[in-house]
């Protein structure tokens, strides 16, 4: 009979062959994602034409940086909490929203007056994580810099997604966003 009449058939000589190159891609794939940094830092700065104690309470305050945070914006129907004192070291906000927000808490763990924010992020939705974020305002003339930034340990499947999407860009453009939002509401003149 022709041979395209036959039913295929895996060889185990070919068998074999396909079983140790899926081995070798697996543990090649394992090497290179542990090879990746096991730590992330994410950073942006915009100064801002005012004095660092018109900006802080901005930053220190959940209720007020809901006005320029840029992941607020991605689900209007977001559902946030708010525990602890309404400033300052202790408050606390959780949040719960759509698949571009997902879930979490964020708690001010520092706090020091026209200077720095410490916040500790807890994700739990779309998956389990923890972080750092801090808000550090620099006198610079008569404006003032902010940075913003974020920094933790990535577990070996953060690892992995980084291999496929720039966490510099996932995060820093909304950072960019916020930063560019507050100066508006910090810069705008007083109504009189």
């Amino acid at each position: 009979s022709p041979p395209f009449s036959r039913p295929f058939q895996l060889r185990p000589a070919m068998l074999k062959k396909i079983l140790i190159a899926l081995a070798v891609l697996i543990v090649g794939f394992v090497i290179v994602v542990s090879l990746q940094p096991k730590t992330f830092r994410v950073e942006r700065a915009l100064a801002i034409a005012a004095p660092a104690g018109d900006i802080f309470p901005h930053l220190d305050d959940f209720k007020k940086s809901a006005a320029w945070s840029p992941w607020l914006k991605l689900d209007p129907a977001i559902k946030l909490a708010y525990e602890g004192p309404p400033a300052g070291v202790g408050a606390s906000q959780t949040w719960s929203g759509n698949s571009e927000v997902g879930a979490g808490r964020q708690t001010i763990t520092a706090s020091r007056p026209n200077e720095l924010v410490h916040i500790t992020l807890e994700f739990t939705e779309p998956f389990k994580s923890t972080c750092d974020s801090e808000l550090a305002l620099k006198p610079d003339g008569n404006k003032t810099v902010v940075t913003w930034s974020m920094f933790g340990e990535s577990d070996f499947l953060a690892r992995a997604i980084c291999l496929f999407m720039d966490q510099d860009k996932m995060i820093g453009g909304p950072f960019e966003e916020g930063l560019a939002t507050l100066k508006g509401i910090v810069e705008k003149p007083a109504k009189k």
